[in-house]
């Protein structure tokens, strides 16, 4: 019948022996507003998957107008602090820092002006009124920006779900951000910083301007990364967040990129691994803890 594991048992015997065991069947399934719902009391096998098809015949026979009602009546009551709460969980994809970004913007700036408010009353001047409201309290651009992007993608899922006619962003004029143009520094300007610091601090500039690494990447440097003469391959970064190795930005688990290696970086790189010794390969690792990672507010520091 296709139904998997929406009948099951929760004792110690094995599925093998669930139709000589005493213990009652359970079942599992999802309502007509998308809620999962759990019935206990079943006596044998026949009698669970009797009653999951009595379910599948009333979800069949439900008229969609019906279930979308339903499902509307349930989340447009929902305050804001709740469904976005439910929203954040099924955000998986979500790196640690990402999800720490998220809930400092949940808790310093969405939650305290819409927290309480239900969901079926947001509208284009609802949304208008949270932008005006970070102006006036003088939140920088990019937070507002990102607020802004975080509540878009909040209201876009309740906009799914049937709770809005019209999308309550639809003619909201957002924060406009401009970031600054990058400035890269004269070769000259590189030379002074380079020599500022210390050691770690010099390797870590060189990897990011002769290697193209992201700070995090550069903390994670390895000399078994080295592949080639002149072949650098990055393969993890120092999370930031968890204070742990972790997998590339935007990255899949196990991907990697080849970088360039100029000569100059890789005698920085092996003069540091005979000045200072490797630990497991790695170059840099917590000064107080040689089994930990590098920690970013050292560079922070010297910065």
């Amino acid at each position: 019948m296709g139904w998997g594991r929406s009948f099951f048992k929760e004792c110690e015997h094995p599925q093998s022996r669930w139709s000589k065991c005493p213990h009652s069947y359970k079942i599992r399934y999802r309502s007509v507003a998308g809620r999962q719902v759990e019935e206990s009391g079943f006596a044998t096998q026949d009698d669970a998957i009797e009653r999951l098809t009595d379910v599948y015949k009333a979800k069949k026979a439900t008229p969609r107008g019906q279930a979308e009602a339903e499902r509307v009546s349930r989340y447009g009551a929902m305050r804001f602090a709740q469904y976005a709460a439910e929203w954040k969980a099924g955000q998986r994809d979500l790196g640690p820092a990402s999800v720490r970004h998220l809930d400092s913007l949940l808790e310093h700036l969405m939650l305290p002006l819409l927290g309480s408010r239900r969901m079926n009353t947001f509208d284009h001047k609802v949304v208008d009124g949270f932008v005006r409201s970070m102006e006036r309290a003088g939140v920088g651009l990019a937070t507002q920006a990102n607020a802004f992007d975080e509540l878009k993608a909040i209201l876009l899922d309740a906009h799914r779900l049937g709770l809005f006619e019209d999308h309550p962003l639809a003619g909201v004029k957002p924060p406009q951000y401009d970031p600054k143009r990058a400035v890269i520094p004269s070769p000259e300007q590189l030379r002074q910083i380079r020599a500022a610091g210390d050691d770690r601090f010099r390797l870590i500039s060189d990897l990011m301007s002769g290697c193209g690494m992201r700070n995090a990447e550069a903390a994670a440097v390895n000399l078994r990364n080295i592949v080639a003469d002149d072949v650098y391959r990055i393969t993890e970064q120092v999370n930031q967040t968890t204070g742990h190795c972790a997998r590339l930005k935007h990255r899949k688990t196990g991907a990697y990129r080849d970088v360039p290696l100029p000569a100059r970086v890789r005698n920085t790189i092996e003069r540091y691994a005979a000045t200072h010794g490797t630990t497991d390969g790695y170059l840099l690792r917590h000064p107080q803890n040689p089994v930990r990672p590098f920690p970013h507010y050292y560079l922070n520091n010297q910065w």
